[in-house]
């Protein structure tokens, strides 16, 4: 196998958990819009005993297609970088995102139903940026400040100044997002090896050439 195809196994292989994770709330929804089921019962009720299903169910159902479709990117990119970044923990990071935030949401929600994958996006968004601030390696800084040139806007989701959106799920995925990016910052370390260093570390600063753009 060579390097281009090792690449490329490498990249599918990365992207297999969010691809799954789509495809599945895209059949979900497609599959209640078909037979005409009102899914949105299914989500997850605060307070309520019966509404602890919905911790489970509650991130596969939209309510509708701009709602799912508006999800589905941010989904596959922000799940890309988790499990191309952070191997290692990845997959417990995703998991314990997706049911801390509804466990959290069942304890602080108001009484309607929440519906929808926003608490795992906001909750890997978190991780991303606050995993490149504590580790303060490169490759983490980079896609710390990638995620907040793409999805920096997200950070007005969690207030509850749109009537309708579940801004308690926002604000329970990206707290523990920072949360989980402070128990697993000595997970998958990056490694440097010694022909990454910059050559200018070895010149004196006052010799150090200055150029204006």
């Amino acid at each position: 196998m060579n390097k281009q195809n090792l690449n490329l196994h490498g990249f599918l292989l990365e992207l297999k958990i969010p691809v799954i994770f789509v495809v599945l709330i895209w059949i979900i929804y497609l599959t209640g819009f078909l037979i005409d089921i009102p899914i949105s019962i299914f989500g997850l009720k605060p307070g309520s005993l019966i509404g602890l299903t919905g911790i489970l169910t509650s991130p596969l159902i939209h309510g509708s297609f701009d709602h799912l479709f508006s999800n589905t990117v941010p989904l596959l990119v922000l799940g890309y970088g988790l499990f191309s970044f952070y191997k290692t923990s990845s997959l417990k990071v995703f998991f314990l995102i997706y049911f801390l935030s509804g466990i959290t949401v069942w304890f602080i929600g108001r009484p309607s139903y929440h519906i929808g994958a926003s608490g795992v996006i906001y909750g890997m968004a978190s991780f991303i940026f606050f995993s490149g601030i504590i580790r303060r390696d490169k490759r983490a800084i980079a896609l710390s400040l990638l995620t907040t040139f793409l999805y920096g806007g997200l950070i007005w989701g969690i207030l509850p100044i749109e009537r309708g959106i579940s801004w308690e799920g926002h604000l329970a995925g990206g707290f523990w997002g920072f949360v989980l990016s402070i128990i697993f910052r000595k997970k998958d370390k990056y490694i440097q090896y010694e022909w990454e260093e910059d050559d200018d570390n070895d010149i004196p600063p006052d010799k150090l050439e200055i150029k204006w753009d």
